[in-house]
């Protein structure tokens, strides 16, 4: 691999997107609700080897974070900066890894992916139906990362090179080891570092974890429903303005230098920007 000279990296939970099109039935079957996305559990299983025989899917590189970088990188592209973008994960040594590497690459991202021998390459299950789409993620390899493989001289190549961070949510059932890894390096020197909150049951069930990256966090993305649990989980109340306002008044590790920070939501609040620390908005 290509030494990496670029700018943004993400890390996340790579995984293979089976996404096919289906009817109340599916979801009533495998009590998943619209629009919502949740880890698999047992229960949901069989549903990935169904869609695979009686739904003619489509396969598709997918995760969350993966997919962002995917688009960031052909944003950048365009804009006559290719190879701007880089991404790690955990993956297996198998077909689907390998599809997953092939399609980053043709996107212009440098992946440096954690191999697992023995667990295969996560998979999501997407439904869609009536224009949403329901997720169902079984991480296998993904939920595997080491910060072991931010010790690797590819890797630390990638995170000290870049200068924005971003990772979903949906990591810190993964390792938030090594999202601190990332994140501490970004707060020594300088650099910008996101987040997304990704789903209410991250907030919901992984609060610790929310709570150690948030304190890092320069730029917080959100949605509604996201924002509403977060509110509910701290009584911070159910105005969504108010508590964006608390999440962007909450306590932030000291930087070397000011650095104001941002939390971002669709609910109109000044462009959806607001900054830390009563910097002001």
């Amino acid at each position: 691999m290509a030494k990496f000279t670029g700018s943004l990296m993400g890390m996340g939970n790579p995984l293979l997107d089976i996404s096919a099109e289906v009817g109340q039935d599916i979801l009533d079957k495998y009590d998943v609700k619209v629009d919502n996305a949740i880890l698999a559990e047992e229960k949901h299983l069989p549903l990935y080897k169904e869609l695979a025989d009686n739904y003619s899917p489509q396969y598709i590189a997918g995760g969350a974070t993966q997919n962002s970088i995917r688009v960031a990188g052909w944003i950048l592209a365009a804009n006559g900066r290719p190879g701007e973008c880089a991404y790690m994960g955990c993956v297996g040594n198998d077909e689907f890894g390998k599809r997953l590497e092939e399609c980053a690459a043709e996107d212009g991202v440098c992946v440096n992916y954690m191999k697992d021998e023995t667990t295969p390459t996560g998979t999501c299950a997407v439904l869609v139906k009536g224009g949403e789409r329901s997720l169902i993620a079984n991480l296998a390899a993904a939920n595997n990362f080491k910060p072991s493989h931010l010790e690797t001289d590819e890797s630390k190549a990638i995170y000290e090179s870049a200068k924005v961070y971003y990772i979903a949510g949906f990591f810190l059932t993964v390792s938030v080891e090594s999202l601190k890894i990332v994140a501490e390096h970004a707060l020594a020197n300088g650099k910008t570092f996101c987040l997304n909150l990704s789903a209410p049951f991250i907030i919901d069930f992984f609060g610790d974890q929310v709570a150690t990256a948030l304190e890092y966090a320069d730029y917080l993305f959100c949605n509604e429903s996201e924002a509403a649990a977060y509110g509910k989980k701290h009584g911070l109340g159910e105005d969504l303005k108010e508590v964006a306002l608390k999440i962007a008044a909450s306590p932030k590790k000291e930087r070397c230098q000011t650095t104001n920070c941002y939390f971002h939501a669709r609910i109109g609040i000044d462009d959806c920007r607001m900054r830390w620390k009563g910097f002001g908005v």
